[in-house]
C-alpha cells in the first residue's frame, strides 16, 4: 500500500494509527458484531463513545465545568447563523474580518442584527493580522467574532484581540488542538472538525453555559437553538456518530503523543522547516507577514502561475497531493496538520529544492 504525502485543506490527513484501528474495528467493534457506523446512537455502546470523545477533549483542552461540549452537525458555515440566532440578545456584534471565511460569518450575522466589521486585512488580501489592541467596539456589542487561523490565506492570530469585556467567539477550524489555549478567554470555541481532528461532517462546539438560553432571536428552528443540543448531550436527532467515533480516536491519539503541548512543539519544528526554506528559496515566497504565519497552513508563491502549475502538476507525480491553492488566490498551499509527519514536510522542501534548480531562470 502506498500512502502520499497529503497536503489538503480539508478533509485532510489523518493519523495512520487511527485509520488502521478503524479499519480494524470496521466489521465487528469490541465484539459487539457490528461496525460503528450501523450502530444505534441510543445504545450503551454508542453512548460511551461520545462521553469518553468529550472527556478526552476536555482533558487535551482543560475544559472548565462551566462550559458545554456539543458535537452538532452542519458544519462551521451553519455556526455563521447560529452564533447570531443565539447570541445576538442586543442585537449588535462586532466582526474582526481576516479572510473569506471571517468575511462571510460577517455577512450571515447581518442578517440577523446589526454587524459591524470593526478590523480588517482585506485591504492587503488578508496577507496580516491587524492590530486588534483597541478596537472601536461597540459598547451595545453581544460579542466580538475572529477566525483564529485563516485556511485559505495562512494567517494565525498569535495575540487575540481586546474585546473590551465582551464575549469572544473564535472559529478555530483549522488550528484546532495543534497548540494549547485557554478556554477561559472565549465564550465560544467552534470548529469544523474535517481539518485536524477527524472527518467531514461533525462541527464540535465548546459554549459556556450562561451563553445557552432561551432567549433566542424569533424564528429561530429548534436544530439551531444551542440550548436544544446541550439538554440532550447532542444526542437530540441521530448525531453524526461515525465521525464522532473517528474524532474520538483521534483525542486518544494526541494524548498518546504528550497533549496539546508536545504537538504545539512538533508542530513549530514542522513549520519551521518549511518557512526557513522559503525564507532563503530564489524561486519560492511566503505571503504572509512573518510574525501573523499559521502553523497549519502555508501559502506560497513563484510569481509565475505558469510555473506554479507546473510546481503542482510535478508535486503530485511524485506523491505530493493538494498543494494547489485555494481558488481565490492561486499559487500552493501546504497544509501541515497534526497528523502530517515531518518527514513529509522535509521531503516536499527536498522536492521544492530540486524543482528550484531545475526550474531558475
Amino acid at each position: 500500500m502506498k500512502r502520499v504525502y497529503n497536503f489538503s485543506a480539508g478533509p485532510a490527513v489523518l493519523p495512520e494509527e487511527v485509520l488502521r484501528e478503524a479499519a480494524e474495528e470496521m466489521l465487528d467493534y469490541k465484539g459487539c458484531g457490528m461496525s460503528v457506523m450501523e450502530m444505534s446512537h441510543r445504545s450503551k455502546m454508542f453512548e460511551t463513545i461520545i462521553q469518553e470523545a468529550e472527556q478526552d477533549l476536555r482533558d487535551l483542552m482543560h475544559i472548565p465545568d462551566n462550559y458545554r461540549v456539543l458535537f452538532l452537525q452542519g458544519g462551521a458555515s451553519q455556526q455563521f447563523a447560529m452564533i447570531p440566532m443565539n447570541l445576538m440578545k442586543n442585537g449588535v456584534a462586532d466582526y474582526i474580518v481576516t479572510g473569506q471565511w471571517a468575511k462571510k460569518a460577517y455577512k450571515e450575522a447581518c442578517l440577523y442584527g446589526r454587524a459591524k466589521a470593526v478590523a480588517s486585512s482585506e485591504d492587503q488580501t488578508f496577507s496580516y493580522i491587524p492590530d486588534c489592541s483597541d478596537l472601536p467596539i461597540d459598547e451595545d456589542a453581544d460579542y466580538v467574532y475572529i477566525c483564529e487561523n485563516n485556511t485559505i490565506y495562512g494567517t494565525k492570530f498569535k495575540t487575540l484581540p481586546n474585546t473590551k469585556g465582551k464575549t469572544l467567539v473564535s472559529d478555530v477550524s483549522s488550528c484546532f488542538l495543534s497548540e494549547p489555549i485557554d478556554v477561559t478567554k472565549y465564550g465560544v470555541i467552534y470548529g469544523g472538525v474535517q481539518k485536524n481532528i477527524g472527518p467531514a461532517g461533525v462541527v464540535i462546539v465548546i459554549i459556556r453555559e450562561d451563553l445557552i438560553t432561551e432567549d433566542v432571536l424569533p424564528g429561530t428552528p429548534t436544530m439551531l437553538r444551542y440550548k436544544t443540543h446541550a439538554d440532550a448531550d447532542s444526542l437530540y436527532n441521530t448525531p453524526p456518530a461515525y465521525g464522532i467515533y473517528i474524532c474520538g480516536k483521534v483525542f486518544k491519539w494526541l494524548k498518546a503523543q504528550g497533549g496539546l503541548e508536545a504537538m504545539k512543539e512538533y508542530n513549530e519544528r514542522k513549520a519551521k522547516v518549511l518557512y526557513d526554506f522559503l525564507d532563503e528559496s530564489r524561486l519560492f515566497c511566503g505571503t504572509v507577514r512573518k510574525e501573523d504565519r499559521s502553523l497549519m497552513n502555508v501559502p506560497f508563491v513563484t510569481g509565475d502561475a505558469d510555473l506554479d502549475a507546473k510546481f503542482v502538476k510535478e508535486a503530485k507525480a511524485a506523491g505530493f497531493e493538494n498543494l494547489k491553492g485555494h481558488r481565490s488566490v492561486g499559487g500552493m498551499r501546504a497544509s501541515i496538520y497534526n497528523a502530517m509527519p515531518i518527514e513529509g514536510v522535509e521531503k516536499l522542501v527536498a522536492f521544492m529544492r530540486k524543482f528550484e534548480e531545475e526550474n531558475l531562470k
